[in-house]
């Protein structure tokens, strides 16, 4: 499994960050340009919310074991969930806390 969990980290980093470049190739740096990008429908705002909800999941557990294992190097993936996104901070937790 912690193969597997590598994978996703790193599919979870390269695919979103493929577009994420391309959009900013497109429109430029712009930060609020993005995110109203991701507001501009019904459908992505659900997209949206949903990977907001996943990553307070994520941070509430990934907080919470850390604090009883004192496995503190776990909490790297918190970061790279807010820098990358939920697709590449889970598995990249689940890959660290398999250690």
């Amino acid at each position: 499994m912690r193969h597997i969990y590598l994978l996703l980290a790193a599919l979870g980093a390269a695919l979103p960050m493929y577009y994420f470049l391309s959009w900013f190739v497109a429109f430029g740096f712009d930060i609020g340009g993005m995110v109203e990008a991701w507001n501009v429908n019904d459908a992505t705002t659900g997209l949206v919310y949903d990977l907001t909800v996943a990553a307070a999941a994520l941070f509430a557990w990934a907080i919470w074991e850390t604090a009883r294992s004192r496995r503190w190097l776990n909490l790297v993936a918190l970061p790279v969930t807010l820098c990358v996104g939920v697709g590449c901070g889970l598995p990249l937790y689940l890959w660290l806390r398999s250690r």
